[in-house]
């Protein structure tokens, strides 16, 4: 019912479509979804924990220590892998804002988190403050971290803030000036005792959002990929052990590094797409997420890496 609902629903695949992936018929795809309806399972979002896949999210947890792993079915068509990925991770969010005992939680930035906002159920937490964990785009953007910060904080009646800052500074010598302001001071103290929150990850390609937007022009994707890049987490470039590239980049980063990811508690890993597993894989072999939401065919790749 869960699989049906999903595909009808999320992935806004007709009665007919839905019967063909599922090799089931039309008239049990009806039935399903009428009583999805009826049972309080369908309203604007899925109200369920949504676990199509739990072989796969079994063996994600064993292999990588997760605490939990959240795997979406793959869509029918590629250009919806980042929707399905995104509703998924709203669906967590849903569950994991409600808790009473989250009372900051942080973002990041992308269009995956950007796509979830639009999945969480709205409730009022008035007592809860979103927080944009890195610095932002020099741009508007529905991808920035102000935008989804605000748009997510909006959705709960919550409180938020921002990290008033560019990804990177012009150098390492004025990034360390920033850091040193009072004002940045106490911004990374509070983005340091939040209660948990939740990150994408990039390649190092044009398909990345840091890539087109977000490197400095003095910084060459080619001299990225020599030094060993797969992509970046929180704007620090890793190589395909989790570790920051050789690179004077990763010292220009205004914000959290890796270290202080690995301290916050209950860190959503979300992303999925084949060009992203060897990121992926850097992140979670670092034990920098304890939750990973991502898609199934993703979710393969991810174990079949590690096994190589």
């Amino acid at each position: 019912m869960a699989q049906v609902a999903w595909a009808y629903h999320i992935e806004g695949l007709t009665q007919e479509q839905v019967a063909a992936k599922l090799d089931v018929t039309r008239l049990r795809v009806n039935k399903a979804l009428a009583e999805a309806r009826k049972n309080g399972m369908v309203r604007i979002t899925l109200n369920t924990p949504f676990s199509a896949c739990p072989e796969l999210e079994e063996r994600l947890c064993k292999v990588y220590g997760l605490d939990q792993a959240y795997v979406a079915p793959s869509p029918q068509r590629p250009e919806d892998l980042q929707m399905i990925v995104g509703a998924a991770l709203g669906q967590v969010l849903s569950s994991k804002l409600a808790n009473p005992k989250v009372r900051r939680f942080g973002l990041s930035w992308g269009n995956t988190l950007n796509l979830a906002t639009r999945f969480v159920a709205s409730f009022k937490r008035g007592d809860l403050e979103i927080i944009s964990v890195m610095g932002g785009l020099t741009r508007g953007s529905d991808f920035n971290s102000f935008e989804i910060t605000t748009r997510l904080a909006d959705l709960l009646g919550a409180q938020h803030s921002y990290f008033p800052a560019p990804l990177y500074a012009g150098s390492r010598r004025s990034r360390d000036t920033i850091m040193h302001l009072d004002v940045f001071n106490e911004v990374l103290s509070k983005i340091r005792k939040i209660d948990g929150m939740a990150v994408a990850c990039s390649d190092i390609s044009q398909r990345s959002l840091l890539v087109r937007d977000g490197l400095p022009a003095d910084v060459k994707t080619q001299d990225l990929i020599r030094a060993g890049a797969v992509g970046d987490v929180l704007g620090t470039i890793v190589d395909k052990n989790g570790k920051p590239i050789d690179h004077p980049i990763n010292e220009r980063v205004v914000g959290i590094g890796i270290e202080d990811m690995r301290q916050i508690p209950n860190t959503i890993l979300a992303a999925g797409g084949s060009y992203k597993i060897p990121v992926m894989h850097a992140v979670l072999q670092q034990s920098l997420a304890r939750v990973l939401v991502t898609d199934e065919a993703s979710a393969e790749g991810l174990l079949a890496l590690q096994w190589r």
